[in-house]
């Protein structure tokens, strides 16, 4: 099976389409498949559900679908720094399925294990817990979270193989390895693309059976979401 596509555009033909739901792995700014958002763009598919810790910043990542409105639905964690989505979710044009954070991924994590559902403490009693089934165990109250599986993952890797074998570096290992067994269809963007053999077998994070489609982005952007420099001591 080829699974590598000569760009992003290419690698998302015939599998994306309006009001498919979306996972977009990273954290922040950091291990985000930027260069795939964009292609996801260009299509311009619409009502979009999108699962992601976070939805990126003005400009940049997931805040260039909130721009063209291609997204109808998060489901999030964090949104902060994002003034386009709060200004639409305000407005109400933009629906929110707010997650804390060690939920939303132990959701997709369950997602991709084939468990369905789950229990835990985390916001029982508050408006997290609303509408949701609640149940005893050992006398404490735990609320039941749902797994989540999407249609399309898009992971971003440090390294990987053409047979989808990949390596997550530091900060970028948040979300992307869950969401890549998550999908149903996932597609990787790869810094550092080599063939099979080349990996170290005890490095590998994300097993090539999870991976369809991967593209190689060899001049992979870098931001940073929060600049804070140290004052330079007097000469």
């Amino acid at each position: 099976m080829q699974k590598v596509y000569p760009d992003a555009k290419s690698a998302l033909a015939n599998v994306v389409r309006d009001g498919m739901t979306i996972m977009c792995g990273g954290f922040g700014l950091c291990g985000v498949p930027e260069v795939l958002i964009e292609a996801l763009k260009e299509s311009g598919v619409k009502n979009l559900t999108v699962v992601s810790n976070n939805a990126g910043v003005d400009g940049i990542a997931l805040g260039l679908l909130l721009e063209t409105r291609q997204i109808k639905k998060m489901i999030s964690s964090y949104v902060g720094e994002n003034k386009i989505f709060a200004q639409q979710y305000l407005a109400g044009e933009l629906e929110l399925e707010f997650n804390p954070q060690g939920t939303l991924a132990e959701r997709i994590r369950a997602g991709g294990a084939g468990i369905p559902a789950f229990f835990t403490k985390t916001g029982v009693g508050t408006l997290i817990a609303e509408g949701k089934e609640v149940r005893k165990f050992d006398g404490e109250d735990y609320v039941m979270e749902r797994g989540i599986v999407a249609d399309i993952a898009l992971v971003h890797a440090w390294k990987g193989d053409t047979e989808g074998n990949l390596v997550y570096r530091k900060t970028a290992r948040n979300f992307n390895p869950m969401m890549a067994t998550a999908g149903k269809v996932t597609i990787a963007e790869v810094e550092h693309l080599v063939e099979p053999g080349q990996l170290e077998p005890d490095s590998i994070i994300t097993p090539g059976v999870f991976v369809q489609r991967i593209i190689h982005v060899p001049a992979a952007k870098k931001h940073i979401e929060q600049r804070t420099t140290r004052k330079r001591e007097a000469a």
